[in-house]
């Protein structure tokens, strides 16, 4: 969602989805319906949170970093939020920095009126509109893409503002699900590929909007349906709703890694429980790569419901071999290199007792750099473990995210530089192996992946992105002509 450095967590070593988005329209206490919403998707930014309301006759917001809980619990907080109308935002960085003035969701007064957006995803060609807006007068106050949107709507000279929102995201590439505000009510819409998710649900007489169904869940709405791929929907204060399909059709391309990761377990993605397919996923593995052991551990939390589906595809029997602490924060002392590598056990513990002189295999969602598996599989020695297998359910992560995803540099992710048996022995494992991308596709109750046009996007395993990346094509253009030392 930014233009500089990724925030990672003490490890660096999990892929994260980037934001989630919340909304609310014709809502009573609408901030209060936000929040709740908000507290069900902070798995996917825990870094700051905001949210924005309007009245009818004026915007107000709140931002903050860290937690919802942190910023949005009290009365007195919520109480400076009025309005039947309010969206919501909780955040990493992945780039542009921390600062508040990146968190969202982001305002502007526009000509026409208020604007107010929350935006999950990443323009994938938001440096070069930037650098273009700027030269022709643009004053920009984030370093954030989203506010890329703002200055394109803001300049569109198209009469409505849907035409002029419609306008701007043609000029944009790359992935976003945006929940906008504007005196005239609500505006959802999901990019044409449907890269990132949003759903739509009724609270009484009110619409809303979240990046998972999770969020309806908590807050007793009803769930209608996803906001399809390239779709979007204007609701306004008396109820009508309005559906346009600008974009033309284009063959969907949601993420993967919502399946495998992302999505909280007891979610709806692209219309199938993504705990059943995290538990199909692990009975594919266990198919594809079966392991002689006596144990399947999973690694806590991500790794749970794979586990439950080797462990029944291979009948085996599951155990919690390893025991989460789920009261860790963020490393607050560092005082040394050997306390920040305890970091680890300070989140998980071996089940000593469990695993001593047990063979078995641990289950976890992905590898990314490898430091945690590689500590984990340790872990698991240190606790009289005679065999560690280690089986992944996901393909390798060998190639980055430009969607909204914070993923490491490729050189910085183990699949990019090595085989896996180089992996298995970088991990110190008994044995490696992970889900293949065929295997995953009919995890997910998919036909087999359609090489010429996949039905998802897959591009962290395979490298094949599905919208053109103009940002990294013009920063890979500018360090070659800045590479002096390399031969032709």
């Amino acid at each position: 969602m930014n233009l500089s450095h990724p925030f990672y967590d003490d490890d660096g070593d999990k892929l994260r989805e980037e934001c989630g988005v919340f909304g609310a329209v014709s809502a009573d206490e609408a901030s209060t319906v936000t929040a709740l919403g908000l507290h069900a998707l902070q798995h996917r930014g825990q870094e700051a949170a905001g949210i924005t309301s309007y009245d009818g006759e004026m915007f107000y917001s709140r931002r903050g970093n860290g937690h919802v809980a942190d910023n949005f619990s009290t009365a007195e907080a919520l109480a400076e939020l009025p309005g039947h109308m309010a969206a919501g935002h909780v955040r990493y960085s992945t780039t542009g920095g921390a600062g508040l003035r990146n968190v969202q969701p982001l305002y502007a007064d526009l000509a026409s009126g208020g604007f107010a957006v929350a935006h999950n995803g990443n323009i994938s060609n938001a440096q070069k509109l930037r650098d273009e807006l700027v030269g022709r007068g643009a004053i920009f106050q984030s370093t954030s893409d989203t506010e890329v949107i703002i200055h394109l709507v803001a300049t569109s000279r198209y009469p409505t503002m849907v035409d002029r929102l419609v306008d701007a995201l043609r000029m944009v590439e790359g992935a976003y699900s945006l929940i906008v505000m504007t005196p005239e009510g609500m505006i959802a819409c999901r990019d044409p590929l449907g890269i990132r998710p949003l759903v739509m649900g009724t609270l009484g007489g009110a619409t809303v909007f979240a990046s998972e169904s999770v969020a309806f869940d908590v807050i007793g709405a009803d769930f209608l349906r996803q906001v399809e791929p390239g779709e979007l929907i204007k609701v306004g204060f008396d109820g009508a709703i309005e559906t346009l399909r600008p974009f033309g059709n284009h063959a969907p391309r949601p993420c993967i890694f919502e399946h495998v990761y992302f999505s909280r377990p007891d979610s709806i993605f692209d219309g199938r429980s993504v705990y059943s397919a995290r538990k199909a996923i692990g009975q594919q593995l266990a198919i594809e790569s079966p392991c002689d052991v006596d144990l399947v551990v999973p690694v806590p939390d991500s790794g749970v419901p794979a586990a439950i589906g080797y462990a029944q595809q291979s009948g085996i029997p599951f155990e919690l071999g390893i025991i989460r602490s789920h009261y860790v924060g963020r490393t607050f002392i560092q005082p040394s290199d050997g306390v920040r590598h305890s970091n680890v056990k300070r989140k998980h513990n071996a089940n000593r007792g469990l695993v001593e002189g047990k063979r078995i295999v641990l289950i976890d969602d992905s590898i990314v750099r490898g430091t945690t598996s590689m500590k984990i599989v340790e872990m698991m020695r240190d606790a009289g473990a005679s065999e560690v297998h280690f089986r992944v359910a996901s393909p390798p992560t060998a190639h980055s995210c430009f969607y909204g995803v914070d993923t490491p540099e490729r050189s910085k992710l183990l699949a990019a530089r090595m085989d896996v048996e180089p992996m298995r022995d970088f991990i110190r494992a008994d044995s490696l192996a992970f889900v293949s991308i065929g295997g995953l596709y009919r995890a997910v109750g998919e036909q087999p992946r359609d090489a010429a046009c996949p039905q998802y996007c897959d591009a962290c395993f395979t490298g094949d992105y599905p919208t053109p990346l103009t940002d990294r094509a013009g920063r890979q253009d500018r360090d070659a002509q800045l590479s002096f030392d390399k031969v032709a």
